[in-house]
């Protein structure tokens, strides 16, 4: 499928109309998919394919946005805009999201609120909120607010892993 039949299979109960409208705005919050509207998307690289799935994921215009470890296969410096342009969506729309992460410091950066886990059978370690702006400003991760979360998200990983069985 070409990056634009993928995108339009995500809009797909939207009538012919709002799917062209979404798929408009998909190409504006995502340029480089524009460039590549013809392009199949399976030849694409790894963050691009990514950049498409978030696309695709938003066509439906969700009220909850599920995303599991979506940039664990990434380079540092695509992992890092790709998270600026799913916060800069959320933005936009303001769905919930769930997104599930095993990077402290990604789960600092993209949160306002972290829910730790223990590990199996999965049970609440902790919580941490951050309490910043969303999107993040620039220079964010400099910012002390984001260290004492990630640290706070370590510390309860710690205790998590040591009261697992």
């Amino acid at each position: 499928m070409t990056v634009t039949e993928n995108l339009e299979l995500g809009g797909w109960l939207a009538s012919k109309a709002e799917r062209a409208r979404r798929l408009d705005q998909a190409f504006n919050d995502f340029p480089k998919l524009r460039e590549r509207a013809q392009q199949l998307a399976g030849t694409m690289s790894g963050g691009e394919q990514q950049m498409v799935a978030v696309a695709r994921a938003m066509m439906c215009a969700p009220r909850l946005l599920m995303l599991e470890e979506p940039f664990a296969a990434l380079d540092e410096i695509t992992r890092r805009t790709l998270a600026d342009d799913v916060l800069a969506l959320w933005s936009q729309t303001r769905p919930a999201i769930v997104f599930v992460t095993h990077n402290v410091e990604e789960a600092a950066y993209m949160a306002g609120r972290i829910v730790v886990l223990t590990r199996g059978p999965g049970r609440i370690a902790g919580e941490v909120r951050v309490e910043a702006p969303l999107p993040r400003p620039a220079g964010f991760r400099t910012w002390p607010v984001f260290t004492e979360a990630a640290e706070a998200v370590s510390a309860l990983l710690a205790r998590g892993a040591e009261a697992a069985p």
